[in-house]
C-alpha cells in the first residue's frame, strides 16, 4: 500500500510524504504505482522547477518528502491541492492500494 502524509499548516498544504507500493499489479505493470509517481513527480517538478520556490525535496529508499518554504507562491499551494485530490480519487478508484491522510499542524 501507497501512504500519502500531507500536513496542513494553517489551512494550507505544506509538506507530503510518500511511501510504499500500491500492489495492485506485477512490477512495472502497477498502474496506480506509475499515476502515483508521475503525480509526484509533476508537482515536485512544477514546484521546484517551474515555479522556482526553494522546496525541501527529499529522495529515499522507496519515499519521496516536499516541505514548502514558510512563505511560497499561491501556484504552489495549488499544485499541493491538486496533488491531494489526484491521489484522494486514485484511492477511491483503487481501494486498497493508497492510504491518504492529512495531518494539521
Amino acid at each position: 500500500m501507497i501512504r500519502a502524509d500531507f500536513t496542513r499548516t494553517g489551512g494550507k498544504l505544506t509538506a507530503f510524504s510518500l511511501r510504499g507500493h500500491a500492489g495492485y499489479d506485477d512490477f512495472g505493470k502497477d498502474i496506480v504505482c506509475a499515476s502515483v509517481t508521475s503525480a509526484v513527480q509533476l508537482t515536485a517538478n512544477a514546484i521546484t522547477e517551474v515555479l522556482k520556490v526553494k522546496a525541501d525535496v527529499q529522495v529515499l529508499e522507496n519515499e519521496i518528502r516536499l516541505t514548502l518554504p514558510r512563505s511560497c507562491s499561491q501556484e504552489a499551494l495549488h499544485f499541493m491541492d491538486a496533488l491531494l485530490l489526484h491521489l484522494e480519487i486514485l484511492a477511491e478508484d483503487y481501494e486498497g492500494t493508497i492510504k491518504v491522510k492529512v495531518s494539521e499542524v
